[in-house]
């Protein structure tokens, strides 16, 4: 008797412990944001209109038609007169670069960002498990995250990754890199850096596909902290529900639009093709239709997959096509609150508004980042979703969208959950996060420049 209860027993509680111990296996493999801290450059180093002109007139290769290119480009830019440029710019070498410019640049961000993170998070640079660095376009010797963990002195067994060449949409590659290792070991606090070295970077051609990349990158960058540590969930900030990557390498036209290369003068600069739009709307798509099953409710997935086909036999059904039936319009508010759009310029968030059928409500934080902020390439996310916490829009339980495009061509995008009221806006959006919206947008760049449109080309000479 006593026998039988031992082997019922045994039967009901055998399965019953792997249940627990699978289930709480899988709450050790969540990845969370504990903090993330958005690099705020000097004042010393914002780019107004008056030294945007100067920088221009700098580069003695270009005509009269590049400066008309210039002043069009920069006028519909979006990107206002607070963005932040390195200092070589202002030394007036960016003709002439040097490594240690390039270093000095990232360092600078590194101390500030990195040492203010780790101070208001409580977490020492020793308890950091993984460090993972992406800074696309310099690569050294020993590496950025080589220079970090030899700066904080981190620990002999950290698990360190360094990312070069993966553009504008690194941030997300770098959060899927931490969301692997936190799936597979406990207790782990991920460190991810990411930004852009603009020192080395500067074209001085006068190619209009490569100048046009001086107008839209700004100096920038974001450190964030990641763990699955179950005993800090209620110290996160976000919880991230899913992340997926497209990439189209693989297709001439999309691994061309995007690339660094050299001009016919031998000038290295970053070429962004014609295709580009194109390039960006076709990984879009792709991404979109495998990441919509996953952030969207199975009601409005239904509901869209019936309008279609109700559409689809309407126009099939009517002589000439006259009638198109209902609208089949996905809703993508259904399933997520927030909408953080890569600043990749004014017609990135344009496209993607038009896209989504998203308000201006949704666009303003992508609109305002790339006003204040400019495209700071892979970190630009950081800086939309900070002036969303500035703004304290972000309430526990919205989900935050976010959309990243970058060389390759790669579009990568993921779906964050507020874990917890975000109250605070303790970031780089303090100290204007109360002029924002401005009443306008309009770059002042016409008014001071606008007499380039004026000039007689067999007159025009080069302004000093």
């Amino acid at each position: 008797m006593d026998v039988t209860i031992l082997l019922y027993a045994f039967l009901i509680l055998y399965p019953l412990f792997f249940l627990w111990k699978w289930v709480n296996g899988k709450r050790d493999q969540e990845c969370y944001i504990l903090d993330y801290e958005c690099y705020k450059p000097a004042d010393d180093r914002k780019l107004d209109t008056e030294f945007c002109g100067e920088v221009i007139k700098r580069n003695t290769n270009l005509g009269l038609n590049e400066y008309k290119f210039l002043l069009k480009a920069i006028v519909s830019s979006g990107i206002g007169e607070q963005t932040y440029a390195p200092r070589i710019m202002f030394a007036g070498r960016e003709e002439s670069p040097t490594l240690d410019d390039g270093i000095s640049e990232m360092e600078e961000f590194f101390h500030d960002s990195i040492e203010k993170l780790l101070a208001r998070s409580g977490i020492s640079a020793q308890e950091i498990d993984v460090l993972i660095v992406n800074v696309s376009m310099l690569a050294a010797v020993p590496s950025l995250a080589s220079r970090i963990v030899n700066h904080y002195k981190m620990r002999e067994d950290i698990k360190v990754f360094n990312l070069t060449g993966m553009g504008c949409s690194a941030s997300l590659i770098s959060v899927n890199v931490a969301q692997n290792i936190l799936k597979t070991y406990r207790n782990v606090h991920a460190l991810v850096v990411t930004s852009e070295s603009l020192s080395p970077n500067w074209y001085a051609g006068n190619d209009r596909s490569m100048i046009l990349a001086n107008c839209l990158f700004r100096s920038g960058g974001c450190a964030m902290l990641l763990t699955n540590k179950r005993s800090l969930k209620h110290r996160c900030m976000f919880k991230l529900k899913c992340l997926v990557r497209t990439h189209h390498g693989a297709r001439e036209e999309s691994y061309d639009c995007c690339i660094q290369r050299e001009d016919d003068q031998g000038r290295l600069g970053f070429h962004l093709g014609k295709s580009l739009p194109k390039a960006a709307t076709r990984a879009f798509v792709d991404n979109f239709r495998e990441i919509a099953p996953k952030i969207l409710p199975i009601r409005e997935l239904l509901r869209f997959m019936v309008l279609t086909f109700i559409k689809k036999w309407t126009q099939s059904s009517t002589k000439g096509g006259g009638s198109t039936g209902p609208k089949a319009a996905i809703n993508f508010k259904t399933g997520v609150d927030h909408f953080c759009i890569h600043t990749g310029g004014k017609a990135v968030i344009d496209g993607i508004g038009m896209n989504l059928d998203l308000s201006e409500y949704d666009l303003e934080p992508a609109r305002m980042t790339l006003h204040r902020y400019g495209n700071t390439s892979a970190s630009s996310l950081w800086y939309v979703l900070a002036y969303m916490e500035a703004k304290k829009r972000l309430k526990k339980g919205d989900r935050v969208w976010m959309i990243s495009f970058g060389a390759g061509f790669k579009c990568n995008s993921c779906l964050w959950e507020v874990v917890r009221d975000l109250n605070e806006g303790n970031n780089a959006w303090n100290d204007c996060i109360n002029e924002y919206p401005p009443d306008s947008l309009a770059n002042p760049f016409m008014a001071k420049y606008g007499w380039i449109n004026n000039e007689d080309p067999s007159t025009f000479v080069v302004p000093r």
